[in-house]
């Protein structure tokens, strides 16, 4: 009496019977490979609507130049004006879903602009950090002014000059105990210094409180 055949398939030629030690090492296999790619899928998913979200804090002119979709284009626009909790996370998955219509070539142009934008602004923050201690450094003392014109030898010489000694006047206390006075000069010193880190001209930098200079 012949035996009845086993139930299975061939892997590589090697023959898998059903409900063996093999088989089931082959089911959690291929079961561990469909649960990886269903999370790498979601993963990539949410990354997306991470990367659309934050489209919102690219500058307008630099947004425009991507030459987005019209869709994603007026999705963001929506999606400043909802300041609802969860409208704002339905209009993000929203946002995500449009995102995922993009091809590589533009997810990869939206990822370089906003790394762009992130370095400029932190490069920005550390020309403020430095402009301040150069601020303090040149009104404390005159070595601070020459290592200062050694160093950027197309400072105006005579500008700066004017600026370190009228500050250092301002802030003598007009009573003992009294708190320095900071004017016009103290501001200046810093759009000066600031715009010569950044690379810009002076007139090129934010004006400080120009309603208060009217007080000086």
């Amino acid at each position: 009496m012949s035996r009845k055949p086993k139930k299975g398939y061939f892997v590589r030629g090697q023959f898998v019977a059903e409900g063996s030690e093999l088989d089931l090492e082959m089911k959690a296999e291929l079961k561990g490979t469909a649960d990886a790619t269903r999370t790498d899928l979601k993963r990539e998913s949410t990354e997306l609507q991470k990367l659309g979200e934050d489209l919102l804090t690219l500058r307008n002119e630099v947004r425009l130049a991507l030459a987005l979709p019209e869709k994603l284009e007026d999705a963001l626009a929506d999606a400043r004006k909802i300041t609802n909790f969860e409208g704002r996370r339905r209009q993000g998955q929203f946002i995500g879903k449009l995102m995922r219509k993009l091809d590589e070539e533009q997810v990869a142009a939206v990822r370089a602009a906003l790394d762009a934008q992130q370095r400029g602004s932190a490069a920005e923050a550390a020309a403020l950090h430095e402009a301040e201690a150069w601020r303090v450094a040149l009104i404390d003392s005159d070595e601070s002014v020459q290592d200062w014109i050694s160093r950027f030898p197309q400072t105006d010489i005579q500008q700066l000059r004017a600026l370190v000694r009228q500050a250092r006047k301002d802030a003598v206390p007009e009573k003992p105990g009294a708190a320095p006075r900071h004017g016009r000069a103290y501001r200046e010193i810093f759009q000066l210094v600031r715009a010569t880190l950044l690379g810009d001209t002076p007139d090129d930098a934010p004006a400080e409180d120009d309603e208060d200079d009217r007080d000086d």
